[in-house]
């Protein structure tokens, strides 16, 4: 059995499933999905309007009329791997619309690929249909064409993700997804709501709560009646019958009033907050706040009213000014903070970014080795909290079940593909994937648990 090791490019969805099967004679279309979880909702919403006006979606090129790339631009490696999937579909089936964050600078990509149908930018669900319309007209069978209640998903049935705005209002130094995505709009909190509830209904266990600013969820309504309608929010989904999952969670003061929740089982005691770094320097040079000293505190707030709390993050290293005393400061945080899940990045230039102008970028060969240096910290402090783990009974959801019969299952700890997982090899007979059973854990690793089903 191989353990799961830390995730390379911790922005990433898990990859797209596509499973519908075509009706003879059906306008079908692909669909390439790159990215973060939030693309992977705009790849579902597009979808689920195709399929309402009767196309079919192809999981191949070749059964596919056209096809479309959902691109990523949040980083330079990102664009590359999103030109390449481009390059891939147009040589494979040669009908191909771009859209998604990298659309919105259509010169670059008509620059390289120039036969390209068409280019959107990111959630331009509207221009991706007309371009689709002109591509392979629609020619739907009222009479079979039937869309699922819950819409085109592209998880597995039993998890999906529930976008709950769009945009940012941060103007952090190295990244551009404001620039692409635009600010803050939260989405009305009873579309997001009814949207829940119906995933629910339809068999989803567990909802992940994404965005780019969870915490900042309806601070752009003017005549918002709660401060903060995110703890609303929380309050209503933690109601329903589902895991509930945190994810981007900005670590502003009132979300200590999150944590009782958490502590109450209302919804998971998970939050996904992206740090980034703990030197005040560095935080002050990507236009951070700056107080890793309050979040420390924080931190060890949200333990006392929460003590199961997991806290996940992701960080960046070999930012343009890091020294290597500001490198050390992030280790000495790392060992203060000990968070169960973490992430990192190694910097890159953002076409776009502020960051690039920056004086004393770091060397490649220092940004690997500082790479190296905090993902050892970051495992050994995620092989003791997981040994600790041993003796324990938990509760866990089932992803997978192998030929062999060996289960691959989460515990609340655990968010599909970033996180790691626990494994049951022996009386899985019974188990389908998305139950919910009770384990006792009887093995660990740096990554991953092992357990026994309790009768």
């Amino acid at each position: 059995m191989t353990q799961n090791p830390p995730n390379l490019r911790p922005d990433l969805a898990p990859r797209a499933r596509l499973q519908d099967k075509p009706r003879d004679g059906q306008p079908t279309i692909g669909m390439v999905s790159l990215g973060c979880p939030k693309a992977l909702v705009d790849s579902e919403r597009i979808l689920t309007r195709l399929r309402a006006e009767g196309y079919g979606i192809s999981p191949d090129y070749s059964g596919a009329d056209a096809v479309i790339v959902n691109t990523c631009g949040f980083l330079d490696s990102a664009k590359a791997e999103s030109l390449e999937a481009i390059g891939e579909a147009l040589n494979e089936n040669g009908k191909v619309i771009v859209t998604g964050c990298l659309g919105a600078d259509p010169e670059y990509i008509t620059g390289v690929h120039p036969k390209v149908l068409a280019v959107t930018g990111p959630h331009q669900y509207e221009q991706v249909l007309d371009a689709v319309h002109g591509a392979v007209p629609p020619d739907p069978d009222p009479f079979i064409d039937l869309l699922p209640a819950s819409g085109v998903k592209l998880t597995p049935r039993h998890y999906s993700y529930l976008k709950i705005s769009e945009g940012c209002n941060h103007s952090c130094k190295f990244c551009i997804i404001p620039d692409m995505r635009g600010k803050l709009a939260s989405r009305p909190m009873k579309a997001v709501l009814r949207e829940a509830e119906k995933l629910v209904e339809s068999g989803v266990k567990e909802l992940l709560v994404i965005s780019q600013d969870t915490s900042a969820y309806g601070t752009d309504w003017k005549d918002r009646e709660a401060k903060f309608p995110f703890l609303d929010l929380a309050r209503e989904l933690g109601q329903l019958d589902a895991w509930i999952r945190l994810h981007y969670v900005y670590p502003y003061p009132h979300v200590r009033d999150v944590i009782p929740l958490m502590a109450e089982g209302k919804i998971l005691p998970y939050l996904d907050i992206p740090f980034q770094h703990a030197h005040p320097d560095t935080l002050k040079r990507m236009a951070r706040p700056a107080a890793a000293e309050k979040t420390l505190d924080r931190i060890r707030e949200w333990r006392d009213i929460c003590p199961d709390i997991t806290l996940r993050s992701t960080f960046i290293v070999g930012y343009p000014g890091e020294t290597e005393q500001e490198f050390q400061t992030l280790l000495d945080w790392m060992d203060e903070a000990q968070l169960d899940r973490v992430g990192c990045f190694q910097y890159e230039n953002v076409e776009g970014a502020r960051s690039n102008a920056l004086p004393d970028h770091v060397p490649d060969d220092e940004k690997q080795d500082r790479w190296d240096r905090f993902m050892q910290k970051a495992q050994t402090i995620s092989e003791a909290k997981l040994a600790a783990k041993v003796g324990q009974v938990m509760d866990v959801i089932v992803d997978d079940i192998d030929d062999d019969g060996i289960a691959t299952c989460r515990t609340k700890s655990d968010a599909p593909e970033i996180d790691g997982n626990l494994f049951i090899d022996e009386g899985t007979g019974t188990l389908t994937v998305g139950d919910i059973v009770t384990v006792e854990v009887d093995e660990a690793s740096d990554y991953d648990l092992w357990g026994q089903i309790r009768s």
